[in-house]
């Protein structure tokens, strides 16, 4: 059974009610992920609680893997959710840089690459629409960098440790780090090159083919 197959089957099976679902498991987790940023933000901040704010890391990072899972095995996805999770993404791909630079963990240039990234690809939306569109498909490549950056940030975290444990994790976090901010330009570059395609390839929306390809 391919893709679209599956695809009509679930619409048909759960009805239009499925995707304005509110009260899930899946977005419970995603609300949550949320409110852990201002408690992170206060314990690494405010009280340098670093043990504290780690383990609030791990158990974002376990809720930001159990949500897209759950979603899945519960058949429990919601237009609520494809809103939430990556809303929770951008924040955390935002916020932890800023609050770890402010804390000197890692330098401004990383947070200036990052929000650059963020504000230039949101800067395509206004073309996509044009073209009646309003996202490009995911690309495998975008995640993964999210996940490398993910990654990296307790690990540095855990790196600040005055001991043996931290004197390992911190080369493993910058070696994540790196790796995930390469991934986020790369992801950067070929969605822009999606949205070239898009934009030198398809008409305006409302303007039949051929009559305008500006």
């Amino acid at each position: 059974m391919d893709d679209h197959t599956d695809q009509a089957t679930s619409s048909t099976s759960t009805g239009s009610s499925s995707g304005s679902r509110i009260v899930t498991v899946p977005n419970a987790l995603s609300v949550l992920r949320l409110a852990l940023i201002p408690l992170f933000l206060w314990l690494l901040l405010d009280v340098k609680a670093d043990g504290w704010a780690f383990w609030v890391l791990m158990v974002s990072g376990f809720t930001d893997w159990a949500d897209g899972k759950l979603a899945r095995l519960l058949d429990q996805s919601s237009r609520l959710g494809e809103l939430l999770d990556p809303l929770a993404d951008r924040l955390y791909i935002v916020i932890i840089p800023v609050a770890f630079a402010i804390r000197g963990i890692i330098p401004w240039w990383i947070i200036a690459v990052i929000v650059a990234r963020d504000v230039l690809l949101f800067a395509s939306g206004p073309l996509l629409r044009s073209r009646g569109l309003f996202a490009l498909p995911v690309l495998y490549i975008g995640k993964a960098a999210t996940f490398a950056l993910m990654s990296a940030f307790p690990w540095l975290l855990a790196g600040q440790l005055d001991s043996v444990i931290g004197t390992i994790c911190y080369p493993i976090g910058w070696a994540f780090l790196i790796w995930g901010v390469a991934l986020y330009v790369w992801s950067f570059l070929l969605y822009w090159a999606q949205t070239i395609a898009v934009v030198t390839r398809m008409p305006r929306a409302g303007v039949p083919m051929g009559k305008d390809m500006a």
